[in-house]
């Protein structure tokens, strides 16, 4: 059977190491951290009645944004087919089963985002994650990754070319004339109350 993945990355969490990666990422305490990450983040939007998450995992982000915004039409686009039935659970979530590298949504939706996910994806890829991502928002487009001015790879839990680091937004920003930057933040990893893995977010608006 030939490789559906186009790149090592994406072959890399649709298997053995995503499947680690659930088991090590669930709990209360994370679902409440992500709602703050997602509360700050998003403070300047408003009328946002559809989500996508581009690369949800087990969904504690959009598990979070449900309980700030309980009527927004919420879905989701994942790899791991163990983390696809996960999310599958949830009635109010539309899952939608692959790459982020592939367009996925039949119509685009109000707030496109990813968490932890660009960080993670080839390079010479990524301009086809940014194209998804602008492609699916009719309006907003929100990033929390981890930041650094120039690009740099950085080893993974014992694997080579697995984590990069870059100024995505930045990336974006010159990408698509159309795009305003409306905020950013930071969420630090020793938050008294709600520690998240030193992400710096940024919120995006189509103009």
């Amino acid at each position: 059977m030939s490789d559906p993945f186009s790149t090592e990355q994406e072959a890399f969490w649709a298997g053995r190491f995503g499947d680690e990666y659930l088991a090590r990422n669930a709990g209360g305490d994370l679902i409440a951290a992500r709602k703050a990450l997602w509360t700050a983040a998003l403070a300047r939007a408003d009328n946002i009645q559809s989500i996508c998450e581009f690369g949800a995992n087990i969904g504690l982000n959009l598990i979070g944004l449900r309980q700030s915004l309980p009527t927004a039409h919420l879905s989701a686009i994942e790899i791991n087919p163990q983390a696809v039935a996960r999310l599958a659970h949830y009635e109010w979530l539309e899952v939608f089963a692959g790459s982020i590298l592939t367009p996925q949504l039949p119509a685009p939706v109000d707030l496109t985002f990813t968490c932890g996910v660009l960080i993670h994806i080839a390079p010479d890829a990524l301009d086809a994650a940014y194209q998804n991502l602008y492609d699916g928002s009719r309006r907003y487009i929100a990033i929390a990754e981890y930041y650094n001015p120039t690009p740099v790879t950085v080893p993974y839990r014992g694997h080579a070319d697995r984590l990069f680091k870059r100024d995505f937004a930045g990336d974006m920003l010159d990408r698509f004339s159309d795009l305003r930057l409306c905020d950013y933040g930071f969420r630090y990893h020793r938050d008294p109350t709600h520690p998240v893995d030193d992400l710096t977010w940024f919120l995006m608006e189509k103009t």
